[in-house]
């Protein structure tokens, strides 16, 4: 089998350039999700599940600060003695109100002076000579680092209340035109995953992080799994048929949990008459049919699957349907080959502040004919989050270790507020079952029947 992608050969002058790159990326989103509300909404708590903006704007500095200024440049604290209000592990999300944080205005100006500082480091740094720089891994963690709490940001936003504050165009649609035969086709359609190995996870992708690696040779047994998300008119069938009230398709877990929070429908989803409507980021409007169903938590995704006599997959079968060329036998970065994730292959990066219609990207599908497995909706699995076999905590235990165990699913392939750089074949996400304000979606698998093999 051949081996996985090995990741550009570039010069450091060339690393340099990649890096300031993807640094201003992601800070002139961070600027934008804090810049498109007033100072009072940056310190409000919109939710206990999430922290108060500020929070999130001064921590993305903070990490900057100790692993680009502190470790990689050798360079003096800008702001050590904050250091402990913007450890994630000694304050849960709940309580950070509470804390003496810096403000608007000083969390701008320490954002602001820390990255004056990165630059300089990375303009005389050799990105080279130990693992944390090699190939500018360091780095690469921290726009990562940044563009997941921008994604978090985001999820922010869609919990405030009051006023619209983002806005941007609407994805493109599907070039075909609608039908009642093609759209029974489009929600319908899967596609036959043939049983073997193939390699899982990464040892050369650069900016792959520790739970991504090491590449392993994984035996997947035959599988079909869906060309599409479950979009809502599919799940609305689910709901219609009374779905939510029928304890025959929960596991006892979920049924406990669909009881205790008396789930009935998405989240931010309100029924008037025959109609559904939901809230998008301040947008009151009509549940749009064709795109994928989000907002939806684990276990709601299980009694789904369960009734329309379907699975999740699991992670090994929704990498192998994303990167597996049965061509070659090689995995690809990307479900369309190696190169990096533009607009014409998957919604991601805020570009849209919704998912895209099923069928919008047919240049970002799999050789198997798998469409929008990146971008649009971050999709529940059915596995639990552990390392792989090999596994080694890199470049601290707390990013992946820690959470390892049952308590966690994995979710793959991102949504539309995922930036390209978080975003790979091998990205791997992980939240509580029941989380229901991600953008979180998901589609269907199942065994092959005897007669379908051949």
């Amino acid at each position: 089998m051949t081996r996985t992608w090995s990741g550009p050969d570039l010069s450091p002058g060339q690393w340099r350039s990649h890096v300031a790159e993807v640094l201003t990326r992601a800070r002139n989103r961070s600027q934008l999700l804090t810049d498109a509300v007033d100072d009072d909404d940056l310190v409000r708590q919109h939710s206990p599940l999430m922290s108060p903006l500020v929070w999130d704007l001064a921590h993305i500095g903070n990490q900057e600060e100790l692993w680009l200024v502190r470790d990689v440049g050798g360079r003096a604290p800008v702001r050590q003695d904050i250091d402990g209000l913007y450890d994630a592990f000694r304050h849960p999300r709940a309580d950070r109100p509470l804390l003496p944080l810096l403000g608007p205005a000083q969390a701008r100006g320490y954002v602001r002076e820390v990255r004056e500082k990165v630059l300089d480091v990375l303009e005389h740094s050799p990105l080279q000579g130990r693992p944390l720089v090699d190939r500018a891994f360091a780095f690469g963690m921290v726009a990562q680092h940044e563009q997941q709490h921008d994604e978090t940001m985001l999820a922010t936003h869609q919990l405030r209340s009051g006023g619209v504050a983002l806005g941007a165009p609407t994805p493109p649609s599907p070039r075909s035109p609608r039908s009642p035969e093609r759209d029974a086709r489009l929600l319908a359609d899967e596609v036959l995953v043939p049983g073997g190995p193939f390699t899982m996870g990464t040892s050369s992708e650069p900016w792959a992080l520790d739970n991504e690696r090491p590449a392993h040779v994984v035996d997947v047994g035959p599988f079909l799994i869906d060309t599409a998300a479950v979009t809502n008119g599919a799940y609305l069938a689910f709901i219609d048929a009374g779905g939510y009230d029928d304890p025959r398709w929960w596991t006892a877990r979920g049924w406990e949990h669909r009881q205790a929070d008396a789930l009935s429908a998405p989240r931010f989803w309100q029924r008037e008459g025959d109609a559904w409507w939901r809230l998008r980021f301040g947008v009151r409007e009509q549940v749009p049919p064709y795109e994928p169903v989000m907002h939806v938590c684990f276990h709601e995704a299980q009694a789904y699957a369960a009734w329309a006599g379907r699975r999740l997959p699991t992670e090994a079968e929704w990498e192998k349907a994303a990167r597996w060329d049965p061509a070659t036998g090689r995995s690809r970065r990307y479900p369309w080959g190696d190169e990096d994730p533009g607009p014409q292959h998957a919604n991601l990066g805020q570009r849209h502040l919704r998912p895209a219609e099923a069928g919008a990207y047919p240049r970002g599908a799999s050789p198997l004919g798998v469409q929008q497995l990146i971008g649009d909706v971050w999709e529940w699995t059915s596995s639990d989050f552990h390392g792989y076999p090999g596994f080694t905590a890199f470049p601290y235990p707390e990013y992946s270790r820690v959470f390892f165990g049952p308590d966690y699913k994995v979710l793959r392939g991102g949504s539309f507020g995922s930036d390209a750089v978080v975003v790979r074949g091998t990205f791997r996400n992980w939240d509580y079952p029941v989380r229901r304000q991600i953008f979180a979606g998901f589609r269907c698998a199942r065994d092959p029947a005897p007669g379908e093999l051949g």
